[in-house]
């Protein structure tokens, strides 16, 4: 790795001297120094450094107003104070102002690195960060959908396919994958994206009313309707219907609703009336709608006239490597409705949210950081604030993970031994099978052997 680069600002030369002395030989550090603040804006401005470890008493610029000299050009570089016991409320306010931490004199040595060390994680957390929000918002963000995930840009490019055009899409997915977030982004890249955008979720009724919501009904069709009302389709009249669970709708709806695929028109519910609508339909499920055909819950002509362009979305744990670009996105929805202001995610808590299998899939994954957000007390997310039952399933993932996982060479091994066993011990045959010099099995038996 690269030496840290530190400049070293304190209007004492002795002080100066020690500094680069003691911290050039106790670390991987590149170490230079200036005598006052003024100087050192001048070598900031010329070269870059990583950290700035500036007295806080200095004649004309003291440490405070060279801290927000340097924070206001160069906000993400480390600036730590040194300050007398006396002055220790003084640099507390620093720490308000942007300084990234204090250490009283005469300098521990010990405890400077330590202070070094902890600024430096904080640092590269909100490097991670910033990193990650931007590439959030340049490669990997569809109209909120978040993904890198080779599974996920597939989607992406399939969403961009299907919107210009009328054709009915079926969203596959788990509970909390994304669906109705896939239904708007097809909606709002397509030339309907000025008219309504209307979802409706077809298990959340029941079943006697579906009708009703969906095609509407006229005054006295049935008891209770005592006005005329216009459903959901006629609502929708230019845009997209988006019907969520559809494997939900009862067999005596599906029939009405392949005629509106079909026919592209409606009768309300008590009317003979036919009416004209040019409405796109996108429906969703979490169920196997071809496995519900089969028994006779699903009606053929209605799954095949819905099934003309599928799109199936994975569950989270299907693509861990969009773990912690969406929590990083959450992370900074709920700094911003809390006003938190959190830095970043700790490394063990990360590592815990990438090994959790996620059932609630993204759902699930929001509500977590959101939960911790709100109980976190540091400046950083910390494995602590995130439930227990989640910390003790990663924990046990990794070590079910650990005993079930072969590394490569044991792989390699069982199948050479298994060469060997087919060919009777015949090394010279098992060489010619794996490709390799004999010399070499008899170097792996040895091996074994010892």
């Amino acid at each position: 790795m690269d030496p840290l680069k530190i400049l070293v600002v304190d209007d004492e030369a002795p002080v100066r001297e020690l500094l680069r002395r003691g911290l050039s030989q106790m670390g991987n550090f590149s170490v230079e120094v200036a005598p006052n603040g003024l100087e050192a804006i001048e070598r900031i401005e010329k070269e870059i450094f990583d950290l700035v470890l500036t007295d806080l008493k200095m004649p004309e610029m003291d440490g405070i107003e060279l801290l927000k000299a340097l924070k206001g050009t160069r906000p993400e570089l480390i600036v730590i104070l040194m300050t007398a016991h006396g002055s220790i409320e003084t640099a507390v306010e620093a720490m308000k102002i942007g300084a990234d931490d204090y250490i009283t004199k005469p300098i521990d040595f010990n405890e400077l690195l330590i202070h070094i060390s902890k600024v430096q994680k904080e640092s590269l957390i909100l490097k991670e960060n910033r990193w990650l929000k931007l590439e959030v918002r340049k490669k990997f963000e569809f109209d909120k959908i978040i993904g890198k995930s080779k599974r996920m840009q597939e989607v992406f490019s399939l969403i961009e396919k299907v919107a210009s055009g009328n054709s009915t899409v079926i969203i596959y997915g788990g509970s909390g994958t994304g669906k109705e977030l896939v239904a708007k982004a097809i909606h709002y890249h397509s030339p309907r994206a000025e008219k309504p955008f209307i979802p409706f979720n077809c298990g959340a009724i029941p079943e006697t009313l579906i009708e009703s919501e969906l095609f509407g009904h006229v005054k006295g069709a049935f008891t209770g309707a005592v006005q005329t009302k216009m459903g959901l389709f006629e609502e929708a009249e230019g845009g997209t219907l988006f019907l969520d669970e559809i494997s939900t709708i009862p067999l005596s709806a599906q029939v009405k609703l392949l005629r509106v695929l079909q026919e592209k028109e409606i009768m309300r519910v008590g009317s003979t009336e036919r009416i004209k609508i040019d409405v796109r339909m996108i429906a969703a499920t979490n169920e196997n709608l071809e496995a519900n055909m089969r028994h006779g819950k699903f009606r053929e002509d209605l799954f095949y006239r819905l099934h003309v362009f599928p799109i199936f979305l994975p569950d989270l744990k299907d693509r861990r490597e969009d773990i912690s670009l969406l929590a990083y996105h959450f992370l900074d929805l709920c700094n911003k409705e809390t006003k938190k202001g959190l830095k970043g995610i700790s490394r063990e808590a990360m590592s815990a949210l990438m090994e959790y299998d996620w059932p609630g899939n993204v759902r699930e994954l929001e509500n977590v950081v959101e939960r911790a957000v709100i109980i976190a007390e540091q400046d950083c997310l910390m494995a602590g604030d995130l439930p227990k039952n989640l910390l003790e399933e990663s924990s046990n993932l990794v070590k079910r993970g650990a005993k079930v996982h072969k590394s490569l060479d044991e792989i390699k091994a069982e199948y050479i031994l298994e060469i060997l066993k087919e060919t009777q011990g015949n090394k010279r045959i098992a060489a010619e099978i794996l490709k390799v010099n004999p010399r070499t099995l008899y170097r792996f038996e040895k091996k074994v052997s010892s």
